[in-house]
């Protein structure tokens, strides 16, 4: 099978690319998408099926507690999975690695259904995040060596809106399968398996890639802290894990604030269906986001862009949290803070072309996604915090100030991903 066009060759148009490049856009968008929606089939059935995992009533403290650790799991698979596939991804191809990831959560997804004891859904949860987290780092190394420069802006953004839409069909999913029992939703998360079939055969790997390994071993993990890489690691180390320990505190406990508005009422149906209808904006203003995203970065550069939406999120957050708003207006709120949320988006194509072609995948998935280890940990320190405070406004304003240092060390991004040439 032939290499993948360079992405340096000069292109105008979308009917301009290649079938190549057309299947390699198509293959780490659907992975995005998969990756959403398994990501998220957890979060719609935690309680109901931990508690039946438990034998016990859904307002059974132990519930919560138990749900809590197997999402902590599943935060920490995530990260180890960016630098395990990243890896692999440098060692074997983009195109292989792919395969592997989605395989990997899909199969453990789908394990899932089976699980007789509450560890038993831990470790599946843990296993299947690890394909997750490896496919960000895999899909992005693979766009940044096939499809041009001077779009990589906004194929950040459709990416990133990729997992959005996988968002919503994970909530599609838990619509349709409504009075069902709770593990049966885990088998939809083995749909994505079916596309590796297509991905091994039509997806080529990478000309980048091809001509970067020949004849030469890969380098090892270390050289990430060797004198010629460091200084971009840590950088970007200290960027993600910043900007994602205040992201991923927002989006843990945005829920607990909204359930504990008096305007949203007592019952639990209503409780759920204002945390829904939290959420949908948000997914709706993070849409939006991913593209003003990538107009501001080709305006501007990424890290530019990037600190600007940061700043953004912090005043949104600030002017949210620090005094009482109608539950519409929060909502509208909330929306607001969904846009800021598309600088996320960029991380995706301005991070890999930063490290070498052969640490590429190993730098942007270990870089990355260590910021959500320090995430989780950032999500137990504010949740300790709360129980002193008993306010969930006051955890997220507090949690907010993070977006400060986190815009300025933005700043210290290196250009990279073609900026030069736009």
């Amino acid at each position: 099978m032939s290499a993948s066009p360079n992405p340096n060759q000069e292109l105008r148009r979308l009917r301009d690319l290649s079938p190549q490049q057309v299947r390699s856009g198509l293959a780490a968008w659907l992975g995005w998408l998969f990756d959403g929606l398994d990501m998220h089939l957890y979060t719609l059935v935690a309680t109901a099926f931990v508690a039946q995992l438990l034998m016990t009533s859904e307002g059974d403290p132990e519930v919560g507690k138990k749900a809590s650790i197997i999402q902590a799991a599943f935060l920490v698979g995530w990260a180890l999975g960016g630098g395990f596939f990243g890896r692999v991804a440098d060692l074997i191809g983009r195109s292989k690695a792919l395969v592997l990831t989605i395989l990997t959560y899909a199969l453990f997804t789908g394990l899932s259904y089976f699980s007789q004891e509450w560890w038993h859904l831990l470790v599946f949860r843990f296993l299947a995040a690890l394909g997750i987290g490896g496919e960000w780092a895999v899909g992005a190394s693979l766009l940044s060596e096939t499809w041009p420069k001077k779009w990589r802006p906004w194929i950040a953004a459709t990416l990133q809106s990729a997992v959005n839409c996988g968002i919503l069909l994970a909530c599609l999913a838990g619509a349709l399968l409504k009075g069902h029992p709770p593990q049966w939703i885990f088998l939809v998360g083995v749909l994505p398996a079916f596309i590796t079939l297509w991905i091994r055969s039509a997806v080529p790997e990478t000309e980048e890639w091809t001509e970067a390994r020949k004849g030469r071993p890969a380098p090892k993990i270390r050289e990430l802290f060797g004198p010629e890489v460091r200084s971009v690691t840590w950088r970007v180390m200290l960027i993600c894990a910043v900007s994602l320990t205040a992201h991923w505190t927002f989006m843990f406990w945005q829920q607990s604030y909204i359930r504990s508005l008096a305007e949203v009422g007592t019952t639990k149906a209503a409780k759920d269906g204002a945390t829904v209808m939290a959420l949908l904006w948000i997914m709706v203003g993070s849409l939006i986001g991913n593209f003003a995203a990538g107009g501001l970065a080709k305006l501007m550069g990424y890290g530019k862009a990037i600190a600007l939406m940061l700043g953004g999120y912090f005043i949104v957050m600030w002017f949210t949290f620090s005094s009482v708003h109608s539950l519409h207006a929060i909502y509208g709120l909330f929306a607001v803070i969904g846009v800021m949320q598309g600088c996320f988006g960029l991380f995706t194509m301005c991070l890999p072309p930063l490290f070498p072609v052969l640490l590429r995948s190993t730098g942007a998935g270990f870089c990355y996604n260590i910021g959500r280890i320090l995430s989780a940990v950032g999500v137990v320190f504010f949740g300790i915090f709360n129980k002193v405070q008993g306010d969930f406004a006051g955890v997220l304003l507090t949690a907010s100030w993070l977006f400060i240092p986190a815009a300025f060390f933005a700043l210290l991004l290196p250009k990279g991903g073609g900026e030069e040439r736009w």
